[in-house]
């Protein structure tokens, strides 16, 4: 993010409420490189951050009074009290926000109130932690403007428990902790269960490669049930296998738990999702920390066939995109995000990255699909303070 834009949300926040900010921050939204519905399931994850951010200018308030207004959004600015802010009270865009204001003021820190302004470059509905990059930036605002002393991942905790329970979305807690914590250059290995991180060199420009983002424009949303649906399954899953977490079935005792699920056939997909994907994050980062990136492209494959034949979160967008990719010689594809709409991941050489695009153009063109948007992203910063 340019300091341009820090300055521009700067001045309109200033036409807004009629005095300058105390500061702006910002927030990125992230890209998922392999781990998907594994971290409500205390699994591992590896995010990393892109280059697209949500930008708050803020000040505080002595009054109770919240002040909410978005660049992105055509309406004025919102007025709320902090004291009668509910959970699943707010079904617009300023629950994400509110939301986080409550869950601070929930864990005992005084928040007396706050102007904010704020605008996005972070595509919505694309699978890419829009909500949640807006979740952390103002988490992040408050915590420096009223001295709160939290780190990323305490912060990324709180945003969690906003959007689970104020804006009612049960969402795990990796895109939060990505936008929070990801360093650029890097991708994140992230423990769900313990929220121990490892930061992993991602540098495929430096190899000769580009990671492409494409978004189908298909949206999604979490708060809608196909989501919720996969989590209780999961949480079936491990009830009837006796264990907290389906972390906790081990890749080499896959098949005999599958076998005791019986006849619990979406159970039993579910499952095998998990435990494979998990071990599939294992060997991206073995492969990365050992030199063989190119060799994580058939690892990304599989995990998108997992996620259209097991866990069943795809769609005809999302599949076009990967199957034209590999037959254009891309290294690997994947749907990546909640599913159901949203963004694909492909892994190709810096060389090939014209072809793959134009293929998945032309592609989607002869599907009569909208056309998608394509775009390389690149490691890039978590949250910080910016002016």
């Amino acid at each position: 993010m340019n300091v341009d834009t820090a300055a521009a949300v700067a001045e309109r926040f200033e036409e807004l409420y009629g005095a300058e900010p105390e500061g702006v921050w910002a927030a990125p939204g992230r890209v998922n490189l392999i781990g998907e519905h594994t971290d409500y399931n205390d699994g591992f994850v590896m995010p990393f951050a892109l280059p697209h951010t949500a930008v708050a200018a803020v000040s505080r308030r002595t009054d109770g009074v919240l002040r909410l207004h978005s660049q992105d959004v055509e309406r004025g600015v919102v007025e709320l009290r902090v004291d009668d802010l509910e959970p699943e009270s707010d079904r617009d865009w300023t629950a994400y926000p509110s939301g986080v204001v409550w869950a601070l003021r929930q864990a005992g820190h005084a928040i007396t109130g706050a102007d904010i302004h704020l605008a996005s470059t972070v595509p919505a509905g694309a699978g890419l932690s829009s909500s949640a990059a807006l979740e952390v930036v103002v988490a992040l605002a408050l915590n420096d403007l009223y001295d709160l002393g939290q780190k990323g991942w305490q912060l990324a905790r709180l945003c969690q428990r906003a959007e689970n329970v104020y804006v009612g979305a049960p969402v795990g807690i990796m895109d939060q902790t990505a936008s929070a914590c990801c360093e650029p250059g890097h991708a994140l290995f992230l423990d769900t269960r313990d929220l121990s991180q490892k930061q992993i060199p991602f540098d495929l420009a430096a190899e000769g490669m580009r990671l492409l983002v494409v978004d189908t424009r298909v949206k999604h949303s979490h708060s809608e049930g196909e989501y919720g649906k996969r989590r209780a399954g999961c949480e079936k899953g491990a009830a009837l296998l006796g264990v907290d977490a389906l972390r906790d079935i081990a890749y080499d005792d896959l098949a005999a738990a599958l076998d005791r699920l019986g006849d619990e056939e979406e159970v039993r997909r579910l499952v095998r999702h998990v435990v494979t994907e998990d071990q599939r994050v294992e060997r991206v980062v073995g492969l990365l920390e050992s030199g063989g990136t190119r060799a994580i492209g058939p690892v990304l494959t599989e995990g998108h066939a997992s996620l259209r034949d097991d866990f069943r979160i795809s769609c005809p967008e999302l599949d076009l995109v990967v199957d034209t990719a590999l037959a254009s010689g891309a290294l690997g594809a994947r749907m990546t995000g909640g599913g159901f709409g949203g963004s694909a991941i492909v892994l190709a050489e810096a060389a090939d990255v014209e072809t793959v695009t134009k293929a998945v153009e032309e592609a989607f063109a002869a599907a009569g699909f909208t056309a998608p948007r394509v775009f390389e992203a690149v490691p890039a910063a978590g949250a910080r303070r910016v002016r």
